[in-house]
């Protein structure tokens, strides 16, 4: 009797290996243009994000331009403890992560606000132009948003210093741009800035996709404005949103340096300084090309950690989660 059943169940699995390859042999058959279309960017990604890997081998050794990596000695993983005991590895990586969560936590919540908002308003024409003046950021330069941030700033005749000082807030100009405790708080502020319209841009199509029968019913049911927004709206949004801090968590180590290396100055190195701008510095500046790729080899387990550990949190509490 359990030769049979194991027969059977061979058969079984057999049929169905049969049955899947079918359909994959026809899903493939009607899509092949799309597969066809694909097959270039798929190679631009093997080129440029899986071959360049191989460079990870400078993490292990103590690499020298002149001999090459076939020719640099193995020195297993003393480049990680020269990075993880350095102190200014730590003070960096502290600048980092501050600036990301600040960055993180304001540019998600803004989003949301802005997105919402924008979706109770009903003139056509003053929606579109705030939708314009807070898209427009986005596409300016940010080597441009930061000369405006610190003229705007500036203790020579800024617009912000002006101000204060006519108003009596303030009796002398003050430095802004010198203040390294002020520099994370600016840098916040002057990224969300210039990418708050750009993000609600997502955030505004899923409302616009919810069913407003769904609000239809709600107002029936003598739902105001806010209770409308928190029950409907929200709850709408929720999926996409947990979906985009999932991504967005992810690059939370990969600020890049740019915005800080253009606001930042001699005065303000202890609170600018990113793990990307400590990198270069390091491999470029002292010639410590090892410990530059350990460092990066370092980002990238911790991306991947944050990013299975939040997608996993999500999808025990029930939410939309990437995998």
């Amino acid at each position: 009797m359990n030769i049979r059943s194991t027969l059977q169940q061979d058969v079984q699995g057999q049929a169905r290996v049969r049955t899947g390859g079918k359909l994959l042999g026809k899903k493939i058959k009607s899509q092949y243009q799309l597969l066809l279309m694909s097959i270039p960017f798929v190679i631009i990604l093997i080129l440029f994000s899986y071959v360049p890997l191989w460079g990870w081998i400078m993490a292990f050794q103590k690499y020298s331009p002149g001999k090459g990596i076939s020719g640099s000695p193995f020195v297993g993983f003393d480049n990680f403890i020269k990075l993880f005991h350095d102190d200014r590895f730590f003070l960096v990586l502290r600048n980092t992560l501050v600036m990301s969560i600040l960055s993180l936590v304001t540019s998600f919540v803004g989003a949301i606000t802005l997105a919402l908002l924008l979706n109770e308003v009903k003139h056509v024409l003053f929606k579109r132009a705030v939708q314009t003046i807070t898209y427009i950021p986005h596409f300016v330069s940010m080597v441009v948003i930061a000369n405006i941030v610190i003229t705007f700033l500036s203790p020579d005749g800024g617009f912000v210093n002006q101000i204060l000082m006519a108003t009596g807030i303030i009796h002398e100009p003050i430095y802004f741009m010198s203040k390294g405790e002020w520099f994370w708080g600016i840098h916040t502020l002057t990224v969300l800035w210039k990418e708050l319209g750009w993000s609600t841009i997502i955030y505004l199509a899923v409302i616009s996709g919810l069913n407003p029968e769904t609000y239809e019913a709600a107002e029936v049911d003598g739902a105001g404005r806010f209770q409308k927004i928190w029950h409907i709206s929200i709850p709408g949004l929720l999926p996409t949103a947990t979906m985009l801090l999932i991504l967005s968590l992810g690059s939370i180590v990969n600020t890049g340096y740019e915005s800080q290396f253009l606001l930042g100055n001699s005065l303000t190195t202890d609170f600018y300084e990113v793990l990307d701008l400590y990198a270069l510095n390091i491999s470029f500046g002292s010639g410590q090309y090892s410990i530059g790729v350990a460092l990066s080899i370092f980002k990238c387990v911790v991306s991947l950690i944050l990013v299975l550990s939040v997608n996993k949190l999500v999808k025990k509490a029930g939410q939309a989660s990437l995998f």
